[in-house]
């Protein structure tokens, strides 16, 4: 039987009986033999034409299982998972300690968003509102990364007692703000196209975008983003020849209300051999 693809037949096919030379359906799909045979005695009724029939339909239903893609799980490019400290090499003097009240430098904040920065009482330090995901990933901390189902990384901080669910391809609505708002993932392609013909594909690296956020400070002294902040992330693993991993979070954040432009930080983490060292601390519920 002549074909031209699996699915595209350039002439009729011609049938046969089962292991007969024609039977080329139930050869290719490995069935000719014993259970061909079985087949043959238990449908003796049934017209070879309905069998053909029913092994195009198997081969179709394989071919289209086999297109269907990985899970973001089975498809992460590198292991992201694991317990990473804070190494904290920028910004020392804002995330390492509690800046005065209204030191905001380098953050491009509106009339609105000083008059917020002014308002900070520095009683309520310690407060969640500097452990949203707007200011979480520059505290000094632990993460504890891991998956939680196939496609919902789950990132969670010893500093302040927090957890991020970072989803890729979200099926159900935000639901109500949040501190660590909704966030959605994707495994991004570093670098245009898509990798040489034949070639390895070109390298990826984790894109996060959160939204549905309540308002929280990007800074210890209440320093504050609002409810309306986009935040985009990208997280990058890199593995050295001595051994040592590291995560690299590029975090932008934009706000229509408090800032005037983008506010743009990296924070680098190191990955630790096991967790040990964890030592959850929660956060003040004012």
């Amino acid at each position: 039987m002549k074909r031209t693809s699996v699915l595209g037949a350039a002439a009729a096919p011609t049938f046969g009986g089962c292991g007969s030379p024609n039977d080329t359906w139930t050869t290719f799909l490995g069935i000719q033999g014993a259970a061909c045979r079985t087949t043959d005695a238990i449908l003796p009724r049934m017209s070879k034409h309905a069998l053909q029939l029913t092994c195009l339909m198997a081969l179709a239903s394989a071919a289209l299982a086999a297109q269907q893609p990985a899970s973001p799980r089975a498809a992460a490019p590198h292991d992201v998972t694991g317990y990473w400290v804070s190494v904290v090499t920028e910004d020392w003097r804002w995330r390492m300690t509690t800046p005065p009240k209204g030191d905001f430098i380098s953050i491009p904040l509106s009339d609105e968003g000083r008059k917020a920065a002014f308002a900070w009482d520095p009683k309520t330090e310690g407060s969640c509102k500097a452990y949203g995901a707007g200011g979480l990933m520059h505290i000094p901390t632990r993460l504890n990364i891991s998956w939680q189902s196939d496609d919902v990384l789950k990132v969670e901080s010893d500093a302040g007692q927090q957890t991020r669910l970072l989803r890729f391809s979200p099926k159900l609505a935000p639901g109500p703000r949040s501190l660590q708002g909704f966030s959605v993932a994707e495994w991004e392609p570093l670098g245009p196209g898509t990798g040489r013909a034949g070639g390895p594909p070109p390298p990826r690296a984790l894109k996060v975008v959160t939204t549905n956020l309540l308002e929280g400070w990007l800074r210890k002294n209440g320093v504050a983003y609002s409810d309306q902040t986009t935040i985009v992330e990208h997280w990058d693993r890199v593995a050295f020849p001595n051994g040592d991993v590291w995560l690299t979070v590029s975090q932008y954040v934009s706000d229509p209300r408090y800032l005037t432009g983008e506010y743009t930080t990296s924070m680098h983490f190191k990955r630790e051999p096991d967790g040990s060292k964890w030592r959850p601390v929660p956060c003040r519920d004012l």
